[in-house]
């Protein structure tokens, strides 16, 4: 019945792993390499497997379904 009501059908395999990707998603969008790299590394580093992956997918999927903050636009005289 509520607004943000969320459907749970489609939670991921692996709920570690579709975090990883959702804080990958977040660094892409910030345009911070360090951390993508950081987080490229923590994937890699286990033996990942198809539920991995795709966990990691639907993680970054997730964040980036959310549509950006339009910022305000500088330097510019308010009427």
């Amino acid at each position: 019945m509520g607004l943000f009501r969320r459907d749970n059908n489609d939670s991921p395999a692996n709920p570690a792993m579709a975090e990883l990707g959702r804080e990958f998603a977040i660094a892409r969008r910030h345009r911070d390499r360090k951390t993508m790299r950081r987080i490229g590394r923590q994937y890699d580093a286990p033996a990942t497997t198809d539920a991995d992956a795709a966990s990691f997918q639907h993680g970054q999927q997730t964040y980036d379904a959310i549509p950006p903050v339009k910022r305000p636009r500088r330097n510019q005289r308010r009427r």
